[in-house]
C-alpha cells in the first residue's frame, strides 16, 4: 500500500506553475520563442530557453516576464523558478556586471602568470616546478586582469555570471595537484570572492 501510495504522489501534477520576474527602470527586455534578451544601455545578454517547455511571455506593458508550466510533475515545475533566476542574474550582469576574484597560492615554486594584452587568455608557469604552461581562455565576454592593490591576486570580470564562475573553475581545475597529497600540497589557484563590479546601477 505505502509503494503504491508514493506512486501516486509522484504522478500528481500541478495544473499551473506561475512565477514573474519584474524589470527594473532603464532594462529592455524582448521575448522571441523562449529566447530572452535583456538589454541595458549598450550592455546586451541572450539567452535561449527552448530546452524548458514553458511558456515565456512579457506582460504588464514590457515591464514584466510571466513564466508559466501547465500541467508539470514535480520536476518540471520547479524549473520555473530556475528560468525566474537565470532571468534575474542576466539583469544583474547587465545593470552591475559579476566580478570574481581569485588567489595564486605557492609554498616553494611561485606561479607565473601571464595575461593577453585582450584580457582573455591566462598562461600559468612554473606551477610546482613543472616547465609546462597551462592556458586557459576566458569564456564569453569575460576579462581577467592583475590586482594593483593585492599581491598574486587576479580578477575576472564580465556580465554572464556562467560564463565568469566557469572561467574561473577553469584555471582551479588547470592548476589541481595531481598524485600527490592534497593535504599537503596546497599550491593553486583559489576564488577568494565573489561580487558585483557595481554595487548600484549606473
Amino acid at each position: 500500500l505505502q509503494i503504491r501510495l508514493c506512486r501516486v504522489l509522484t504522478m500528481v501534477k500541478t495544473v499551473l506553475k506561475q512565477q514573474f520576474v519584474d524589470i527594473p527602470k532603464g532594462v529592455t527586455a524582448t521575448v522571441n520563442a523562449r529566447r530572452v534578451t535583456i538589454t541595458y544601455k549598450k550592455q546586451t545578454l541572450a539567452r535561449d530557453f527552448g530546452h524548458v517547455d514553458a511558456d515565456i511571455a512579457l506582460v504588464a506593458g514590457g515591464r514584466r516576464i510571466r513564466v508559466d508550466i501547465w500541467f508539470g510533475n514535480r520536476r518540471q515545475a520547479a524549473t520555473v523558478a530556475t528560468v525566474c533566476s537565470e532571468i534575474n542574474n542576466m539583469i544583474t550582469g547587465v545593470t552591475k556586471g559579476y566580478r570574481y576574484k581569485m588567489r595564486l597560492v605557492y609554498a616553494h615554486f611561485p606561479i607565473n602568470i601571464n595575461i593577453s594584452p585582450e584580457g582573455n587568455v591566462l598562461e600559468i608557469r612554473n606551477f610546482l616546478g613543472e616547465k609546462i604552461t597551462r592556458r586557459v581562455e576566458m569564456l564569453g565576454d569575460v576579462k581577467i586582469t592583475r590586482s594593483t592593490n593585492v599581491k598574486d591576486e587576479l580578477v575576472l570580470e564580465g556580465q554572464d555570471v556562467t560564463h565568469v564562475s566557469q572561467s574561473a573553475a577553469s584555471i582551479w581545475q588547470s592548476t589541481r595537484v595531481k598524485g600527490k597529497d592534497i593535504r599537503k600540497f596546497l599550491d593553486g589557484i583559489y576564488v577568494s570572492e565573489k561580487g558585483l563590479v557595481r554595487e548600484k546601477s549606473e
